[in-house]
């Protein structure tokens, strides 16, 4: 049997907008206009201070179909520097956790299982280095990390990689049987010219469709378009 899964990723710049101004309700609305199954976000996490979530939790519960996965690291954040998934309700999310990534910057990875429908899969949500040294040796970890698990899991990897390329670092996904989804370029969200954002899969899954959500609240909420992928597991 196969189970279709909608996924989506977004980098919300901490929902700030290219008007410059803040608004959690826009990238919300962005959000229910993709309706996805489950999302991985970056910068949804202030820098700073005490570093608690631009998109509260609360807003969350009460205005989408989804749930924060918790990592319970920091209070008033639902996330690992900026890094956050969400699941929509019915899905089940245990094994919550950061990955530990060597950084430069302060980025890295959020890792969870899902259970749907009695099927269970991975969800790996990124925000990798500028640098493209740095980010190499990230994509390495998080292949070690694949490969020390316990056992085999249809894996979705997504995020910002924020490299244009498919080659260098990102090549090294294919020599562990994933595959990158041809998305279209998400950035910047005005005027895409460049593929940062990317959705990446295990070779047991299948894909039905991908693209870049396109709409007037999605070009001006963050610099990022959110991307999408329609799934299979099989």
């Amino acid at each position: 049997m196969t189970l279709p899964l909608k996924v989506a990723t977004y980098n919300i710049r901490k929902c700030v907008g290219l008007d410059q101004k803040r608004s959690p309700d826009r990238i919300l609305q962005v959000l229910n206009e993709i309706d996805a199954d489950v999302i991985t976000l970056q910068e949804a996490d202030r820098r700073f201070g005490s570093r608690e979530s631009c998109l509260p939790a609360s807003l969350i519960e009460s205005e989408t179909p989804w749930h924060p996965v918790p990592f319970n690291i920091r209070p008033g954040s639902i996330g690992w520097h900026g890094n956050a998934i969400l699941v929509r309700r019915g899905i089940e999310a245990n094994h919550a956790h950061p990955l530990d990534l060597p950084m430069l910057e302060p980025r890295g990875a959020v890792e969870a299982y899902c259970t749907f429908e009695g099927r269970q899969f991975r969800i790996i949500g990124v925000h990798l280095d500028l640098s493209g040294l740095w980010r190499r040796r990230q994509v390495r970890a998080i292949l070690a990390h694949i490969d020390a698990a316990p056992r085999h899991l249809p894996t979705v990897i997504m995020g910002d990689f924020n490299q244009w390329s498919d080659r260098g670092a990102l090549s090294e996904f294919a020599f562990h049987h994933h595959r990158i989804i041809k998305t279209p370029k998400s950035f910047h969200s005005s005027r895409p010219v460049a593929h940062l954002d990317r959705i990446i899969v295990s070779h047991d899954i299948s894909v039905e469709g991908q693209g870049a959500h396109t709409s007037p609240l999605s070009q001006r909420a963050s610099d990022h378009l959110p991307i999408w992928a329609d799934l299979k597991l099989h």
